[in-house]
């Protein structure tokens, strides 16, 4: 069976080692894209059909809202726009920064459009100090029936000379 690297990631103001910093590609992206490489899988990225605030502090306060509604943002499309089946794969990575101590509210969103039982998440995510947060506990609960791994946690301001370490995790998954 495939390997499917599905991901969330913010293009633009992100958190940067203290400071606020403007990113032509997404930290979760990059390790997405070496999670990819190391294991030949399918990428997709989950949009939003909302665009969230271009100024950082503004998008986590929509964030944090969305988090506190307990929030279902709808999504731009799903795997089967995309011409990909969630049957035809076995190992599935999840990707997202760490918002407010777990996944932005999107993944949810999009892990619970699918019959997960019997599939194996993977997550990783990028933050800048705040490791898994609640996040691998949290996909337990919406992954019904599938088994959860312990995730990878990469900071956002090493995640593009993260390639070894992300490469070296992610083979012991295939």
């Amino acid at each position: 069976m495939a390997i499917l690297i599905v991901y969330y990631s913010r293009k633009g103001e992100n958190y940067w080692a203290g400071g606020v910093r403007n990113l032509q590609k997404g930290n979760t992206e990059r390790v997405a894209e070496f999670i990819a490489q190391a294991t030949g899988g399918d990428l997709f990225e989950i949009e939003t059909v909302k665009t969230y605030a271009a100024n950082y502090y503004e998008c986590i306060e929509d964030a944090k809202t969305e988090l506190r509604a307990n929030a279902r943002p709808e999504l731009e499309r799903y795997l089967e726009d995309a011409g990909l089946d969630i049957a035809n794969y076995d190992t599935i990575f999840v990707g997202y920064p760490n918002w407010w101590g777990t996944c932005p509210m999107c993944v949810f969103t999009f892990l619970e459009h699918y019959d997960l039982a019997d599939k194996r998440i993977i997550p990783f995510c990028t933050n800048e100090g705040s490791g898994m947060g609640s996040s691998e506990r949290q996909l337990k609960k919406v992954c019904t029936g599938a088994k959860v791994e312990s995730g990878l946690s990469i900071p956002g301001n090493q995640a593009a000379n993260s390639r070894d370490r992300v490469v070296a995790w992610a083979k012991k998954f295939v």
